[in-house]
């Protein structure tokens, strides 16, 4: 696999892989008894941890990617 389809398969799968854990832990501010923010959506998160979520889209995106070179080079190669 040459590095631009190694890009563009890793920039494929780690929006893929964000999307997937964006939900995963979020709280919304109307939940145990918190206090909503004025202005806010009541359904908008407390602390949406897009840090952490962020490592473990590029851990997943970076898996992804050696996953698919293994699968796609072998067909490249005849």
């Amino acid at each position: 696999m040459d590095p631009v389809g190694t890009v563009v398969v890793f920039f494929i799968s780690w929006w893929i892989c964000l999307l997937a854990v964006l939900p995963i832990g979020v709280k919304g501010q109307f939940e145990d008894g918190g206090e909503v923010i004025e202005g806010s959506e009541e359904g908008a998160p407390k602390e949406p941890m897009l840090r952490k979520k962020v490592i473990w889209a590029t851990l997943g995106a970076v898996g992804l990617t050696i996953l698919a070179h293994f699968v796609i080079v072998p067909y490249l190669a005849g």
